[in-house]
């Protein structure tokens, strides 16, 4: 008997495995950042990692927080869908980091 993919599944998993998503991720687990802080940590162009969270805004997993000072300070958090994705994201660190082990 066959089985079917659910396609929330399959689109979670999309959305994991696209390429930075994940690093964004790990790197948002750890607290707020400004655009810079994360361009500096993440081996990503500024333009990809501008893409990928506004990706991950639209699907409701990052907050992007403007603060009306002088200059604009402009912050990124995970919002309770993305924290939700934390026990993920270490479970497929600790994997990564055990990996070869497991071979």
């Amino acid at each position: 008997m066959e089985q079917e993919l659910c396609p929330r599944f399959e689109a979670a998993m999309e959305m994991i495995s696209k390429r930075w998503n994940g690093l964004v991720l790990s790197e948002l687990l750890k607290g707020k950042k400004r655009f810079s802080e994360m361009e500096s940590y993440l081996p990503i162009s500024g333009r990809l990692l501008s893409d990928r969270l506004k990706l991950l805004e639209k699907e409701g997993i990052v907050i992007r927080t403007v603060y009306s000072e002088f200059p604009v300070r402009i912050e990124y958090s995970l919002s309770k869908k993305g924290q939700a994705l934390e026990p993920v994201i270490r479970e497929l660190q600790q994997w990564a980091e055990n990996w070869v082990e497991l071979e």
